[in-house]
């Protein structure tokens, strides 16, 4: 922000101008740099509006409490909004709109939910013009009273009332007339999520010592269920009394029920290649499962939850089978309940009799109950499954979202509350902000450039190359297993990820040249495996358009009069490889050893084993490249526990051109192998990655080991463990070792069938490839 934008926003706001720095200053606070330039050009595009400084400094003093509450990315969109509303309403209005924003945001406490409110603004300002600045006076009373859904309803019924008789507009959403009143009443909810959620976070840590991030949704669509996602529990933003239970209860059972999911399922379960009413059933049987588990340590729990049972008494769904399933939901719970059902009730014995931790517990009952009403011809479909009146149970679409969870590490579920600030700025704002220079470890901010300090005497080389000082990251903590005691010691490792020194990028494409017989039989396997064209997928249950075939034949069944096939769709769908690989690279000390008999064997002109690694990199990237895959090359090696360096040559979504070619010309070898923490940090890489097939290849000439620790076994455990991990998340872990001797012990870290043995180490330069191919194919 420079001086002369200040003085354009003292210009458009003069009631600012002894203030604005103070604002500034205090504004810094909450947002992070991107954040506060995005607001003050906010600031700069509604002075532009001409409609008179208070909307500007509205907007200045109110938005970054929008922001404390519902997040900085959402003031761009207040500003978009008020923008939109500019052409339909006059300056008071929208100054009128700022100054209400954070009592809104407050309420909402989501940013989704306050983007609806915009929305409704902006519909509102269509329809009835005249009751928007009413309404606005009396915002503080309707959100006290209404959730977002029941404020829509409530305005959309005072637009459709009166949308041309502007008096009595004014007066509903003024809440002056009496009808205004009727409907806010109906509208009124029970209990509101915003009331309830500090007393819901304090009875979820009174269970489980630990934080769980609760947030609001709308629950205004039909057949709406808690879910869990993005590593929080998302209730609904209201809830009535149900069943004689209170709003607050209800709301407990909900967070107490979605928190077990989390606390009591280690790994995802099996059955995703079921049929779609079969994985259902999974669910239904996790969901027990998880609530006996949770109500063995808390046996309250299960009163509370029978007590949202369905009752007797209430209407049925309409399918003869859906009362069976829950009085079966019943008496999973409870042991002593029964459906009147023999062979359902020697279902619920088996899962009481078999434990909460048996595994495949949930598939083994699923199954075994969709092939008894199978053979009944009594199986609901899905749609009719997902009627179910369990209303406090979640959607489960958390069991099936795999790729997305850490199911090992609890703590990956918990808010991110950082105590220490840790931010990235230019060069201009580290100069001229920074507070001291010397602050130790306690300070609320540390500030890091985002490139390199030149000193005033530039002759290229950075204040980090002349003190011999390479940028780090921030310290990444990663447990190790102890074998001996069968238990992962917490926060054991550290990693840093460390810049790579650039190189000569001509050197990487001299070696493409070098290999032209590679490169030509690597381009025949990219030919083969580029995906080309559109697949079709028949005999579907939800396709986009009908299967002849299967139509004929199910007509033919009918006529027959016995029961058709449902799967009459087909659906097209293009042919893509939905894959992403990251090539993990052992840089330590022994790959500087030269390769025997290459050039003068030990003399000066033999290659190293770095030099085939960096060869090999370059020849697998460019094949990968003309494949279209999402591909990385990182590079690791240690100095024990607390110094694991890990190295980005390619990341993911850099093509493979000048940058990637230095940083790969420029790579080093030393130190130890530590490969446990450097695998489990690639999986981090690779977990966020939204493909579905995720492959770790990691190539190395030895055995892990480090400086710090003398049992030859200790780190071999770890990277098996390492390497079971990152299966339970799926990533796929492969090694290609360049050690004669590996058998003896890369079989035991990686697998049978995950690993390969480079026998000649000057081959490599073409076996990586291949190998590659042999995976992905």
């Amino acid at each position: 922000m420079t001086a002369a934008d200040l003085e354009d926003l003292r210009a458009a706001a003069p009631g600012l101008a002894d203030t604005l720095d103070a604002t500034v200053h205090e504004a810094s606070r909450i947002f992070s740099p991107a954040g506060l330039a995005a607001w003050l050009d906010g600031a700069r595009a509604l002075a532009g509006l001409g409609r008179g400084p208070d909307l500007v400094a509205t907007y200045l003093e109110a938005t970054p409490q929008v922001a404390r509450e519902c997040g900085e990315d959402v003031v761009p969109d207040c500003v978009t909004a008020v923008m939109k509303l500019s052409s339909m309403t006059s300056g008071e209005v929208l100054t009128l709109v700022f100054a209400t924003l954070p009592s809104a945001a407050a309420r909402m406490a989501d940013a989704d939910l306050l983007r609806g409110y915009l929305a409704l603004l902006h519909r509102l300002s269509a329809k009835a013009p005249r009751g928007l600045r009413p309404m606005l006076g009396n915002l503080n009373e309707l959100l006290g009273k209404l959730t977002l859904s029941g404020l829509r309803r409530w305005a959309d019924f005072g637009a459709e009332a009166y949308g041309r008789d502007l008096t009595r507009q004014a007066a509903y959403f003024g809440l002056q007339s009496e009808d205004s009143k009727a409907v806010l009443q109906a509208e009124r909810r029970g209990t509101l999520f915003v009331d309830s959620q500090r007393r819901l976070n304090f009875y979820l840590m009174a269970f489980w010592a630990r934080a769980f991030f609760l947030r609001p949704a709308a629950a205004d669509t039909p057949g709406f269920r808690p879910f869990i996602a993005d590593r929080a529990l998302h209730l609904p933003d209201a809830v009535d009394a149900l069943n004689g239970v209170s709003g607050i209860d209800v709301y407990r059972a909900m967070a107490a029920h979605m928190a077990a999911q989390i606390v009591h399922t280690p790994a995802p379960p099996p059955g995703r290649e079921l049929a779609p009413a079969a994985r259902f059933l999974v669910g239904f049987f996790e969901d027990a499962r998880v609530e006996a588990a949770a109500a063995r340590e808390f046996p309250g729990l299960r009163r509370l939850w029978l007590s949202l049972m369905p009752d007797a008494g209430i209407p049925l769904p309409d399918h003869e089978t859906m009362p069976l399933l829950e009085r079966l939901a019943a008496a999973l719970l409870d042991p002593e309940a029964r459906t009147d059902d023999a062979e359902v009730d020697a279902i619920a014995a088996r899962f009481h009799a078999a434990g909460v931790q048996t595994p495949d517990l949930s598939q083994e009952l699923a199954v075994a109950l969709f092939d008894l009403l199978t053979a009944r011809k009594a199986l609901p479909s899905l749609r009719i499954l997902e009627t179910l009146r369990i209303p406090y149970r979640d959607d489960n679409r958390f069991l099936w979202a795999t790729d997305a969870v850490d199911w090992r590490d609890a703590t990956a579920w918990m808010p991110e509350r950082p105590e220490q600030v840790r931010r990235r700025v230019g060069l201009m704002e580290f100069i001229n902000e920074v507070d001291t220079e010397t602050a130790g470890d306690d300070a609320q901010e540390i500030w890091t450039l985002d490139g390199e300090l030149y000193p005033y005497e530039d002759d290229g080389v950075s204040w980090n190359e002349r003190e011999g000082r390479e940028p780090v990251s921030d310290p990444v903590h990663y447990p190790e297993w102890d074998y001996q005691v069968q238990l992962y010691r917490p926060n054991w490792t550290t990693v840093y990820e460390r810049r790579q020194p650039r190189g000569d990028p001509a050197t990487i494409d001299a070696v493409l040249t070098a290999h032209k017989g590679v490169t030509h039989r690597i381009r025949q396997i990219v030919d083969r495996l580029r995906p080309q064209g559109i697949v079709r997928q028949r005999r579907l249950e939800d396709g986009d358009d009908l299967d002849i075939n299967a139509a004929v034949d199910a007509m033919v069944m009918l006529r027959l009069g016995r029961d058709p096939d449902p799967r009459i769709t087909q659906r097209w769908v293009i042919n893509r490889r939905d894959l992403c690989a990251l090539v993990l690279l052992d840089l330590s000390e022994s790959t500087n050893d030269r390769v025997r008999g290459e050039g003068q064997g030990e003399g000066e002109d033999g290659r190293t084993v770095l030099d085939l690694t960096r060869e090999a990199c370059a020849l697998v990237a460019t094949a990968v490249e003309g494949i279209g895959d999402p591909f990385a090359i990182h590079g690791f090696a240690s100095d024990g526990r607390h110094d694991v360096r890990y190295t980005r040559f390619k990341d993911f979504d850099q093509s493979f051109e000048v940058e990637a070619k230095s940083r790969l010309a420029g790579m080093r070898g030393g130190l130890s192998t530590r490969m446990g923490a450097a695998m489990r940090h690639a999986g981090e890489h690779l977990r966020r990655r939204p493909e579905k097939h995720k492959l770790l290849l990691v190539l190395t000439d030895g055995e892990p080991a480090d400086i710090d620790e003398r049992d030859p076994q200790y780190l071999r455990h770890d990277a098996r463990k390492a390497s079971e991990d990152l299966r339970a998340l799926g990533v796929a872990p492969y090694c290609l070792s360049l050690d004669p001797a590996a058998d003896q012990y890369v079989a035991r870290i990686f697998g049978g069938n995950a690993y390969t043995v480079v026998d000649h180490v000057q081959r490599l330069p073409e076996k990586l490839p291949t190998l590659f191919a042999a995976l992905t194919r």
